[in-house]
């Protein structure tokens, strides 16, 4: 097997006893590294700082990756004015959050003969939103529902992380002059 060495040298072609006293002279693991190459590849490593580095790696990966959130929201066709309004704060806020919503008109009994009323308040959703977020995925009937999805044109806010921020830099300054 050919050999590499922990600094990365290639210690050349040598026997598997012969590897693995060397490796044990140095306090490290033989590992094998590519075993359909002719000769097979071993390396002599600290194996389980190399699984640390890796699982570090991959966090750090899943860490820079973005995290798609769908939030979702349901409407009835009949739904009163206050409600809608309080309904549309909330699908702002996810919208400056950053997270797609989903929008559900739940149809009961006949109101599913009715699909162009739910159309009408999916409209006017999208009316409303529309310098806030796009539309991902047009109005569709799915069975007693009726769905459409929203997708944010911005990108998230921090807002509410700076407020949280700066206020507690104010009541800090307020108590150090209180105390003062």
């Amino acid at each position: 097997m050919l050999l590499i060495g922990a600094e990365g040298e290639q210690l050349g072609v040598k026997p598997l006893p012969e590897a693995l006293t060397i490796a044990r002279d140095e306090g490290l693991d033989l590992v094998e590294v590519a075993a359909n190459a002719n000769p097979p590849v071993c390396r002599i490593m600290n194996y389980g700082r190399y699984k640390y580095e890796q699982e570090q790696r991959r966090k750090e990966s899943r860490r820079k990756a973005t995290n798609v959130v769908v939030k979702e929201m349901k409407f009835r066709p009949k739904i009163d004015e206050h409600d809608y309004t309080t309904k549309m704060k909330h699908v702002e806020r996810f919208l400056a959050e950053g997270s797609k919503v989903k929008l559900t008109i739940m149809f009961r009994g006949r109101e599913v003969f009715h699909p162009e009323l739910g159309l009408r308040i999916l409209e006017r959703i999208a009316e409303q939103v529309s310098e806030h977020a796009m539309v991902e995925s047009a109005p569709r009937q799915d069975g007693r529902n009726m769905t459409m999805v929203l997708h944010p044109t911005k990108k998230p806010k921090a807002r509410a992380k700076a407020r949280a921020a700066g206020d507690g830099a104010e009541s800090a300054n307020g108590e150090e002059s209180a105390g003062a």
